[in-house]
Order: C-alpha cells, then structure tokens, then sequence
C-alpha cells in the first residue's frame, strides 16, 4: 500500500489533494440500495421549512423512515421555546447546531458543538433557552414519541406517520407542495 502523505493543517502552507488521480466506484449502488439524502443548507433560515411541533418550536425533516418508525430533522426555535413533555421508548441523538437548550430534568444545557444520546426510557421537557443565536438541533429520533401531561402520563402519541401527515399539510399550506416529502422517504 502507497504511503499517504502527511496532513498539514497548519493553514501557512497550500494543501495538495491527493486522491484527485482517484477513480470513483463504478457501481455506487448495490441492486435495489435507494440513493443517499443530500440535502443543501439543512438548517436553513427561511421559515417555511419548519413544521410547527409547538407555538414556539418547529422542525425541518431531513430524512423519513416509515418501515423503522423513525426520522431526522433540525429542530428550530428562534427565541425562547418549548416542545411538549414526552417520553422515548427508543434511543434518540442530538447535536447542536446554534442556539442554546437543554431539558428542565437534566443539569446540563447544550450550545453549539454538543451532542448529545438519549437512552430508551427517558421522560423529558425539551426547551430553547434566550440566545443571540436560534436553536437549531439535529435530531435522529427512532419514534413514538409519547407526549406526558404535567404529571408525567401519558397523554397521547406521535410516531413516524404522524409526522409525515404534519408535515404534508405544513408544506402544502406554505406553498411548498405536500410531494416535498416523498424525497426525504427512505
């Protein structure tokens, strides 16, 4: 195997690409593998890919998974907000794009960079704190979310299906048309 050069990310001096002689594979996609998800400034400013989840908070889907009841998104909230109380019966994963938020149960509060796991069995009131900057989380939740009254019972459900449901009708009312959807479907 050819030696790789070594990196030099000092900035002072011109980097040199070097798997640009590199052929790209030939057949990408395994017979009946869908294509990836590309999607270009994911955590974008313009309102209208936000589907409200609350008054305050709302949610870009990048990528849906009916078969796995699950999805990711970017969670937005432009000052301070709130998502209904709820509890996770799967594991979910966040990372902090901007802003600055955390849960009223837990000690810690997330702010650009952090990431953070959420165990299987955890019940949890989701809030956006005042920032110079809006909330912007990506979330990879394998759902139901199941919503908690203040007492912490349960109070409803939100699965997969109900999401997309949401965001079809958000995304026909702003104008973006409900078919939007169907290329984030995987």
């Amino acid at each position: 195997m050819a030696e790789m050069p070594k990196a030099d990310f000092s900035g002072d001096s011109p980097q040199r690409e070097f798997w640009r002689d590199l052929k790209p594979i030939k057949q990408v996609f395994r017979p009946g593998a869908q294509p990836e998800a590309y999607i270009q400034n994911a955590p974008t400013d313009d309102d209208r890919y936000y589907v409200p989840l609350s008054e305050t908070v709302g949610s870009r889907p990048l990528w849906i998974s009916p078969s796995q009841n699950r999805w990711c998104d970017v969670l937005y909230a432009r000052s301070a907000g709130l998502v209904n109380r709820h509890y996770h019966p799967q594991a979910v994963f966040a990372y902090t794009i901007s802003g600055k938020w955390g849960y009223l149960e837990h000690d810690w509060v997330a702010t650009a960079g952090d990431w953070v796991y959420e165990a299987p069995g955890e019940s949890h009131t989701l809030v956006a704190h005042e920032h110079s900057e809006p909330m912007k989380v990506t979330f990879n939740v394998t759902g139901p979310l199941i919503w908690l009254d203040e007492n912490g019972e349960p109070d409803g459900t939100f699965d997969v299906f109900d999401y997309i449901t949401l965001c079809r009708e958000h995304y026909d009312k702003v104008g973006i048309g409900s078919a939007y959807i169907d290329n984030l479907i995987r």
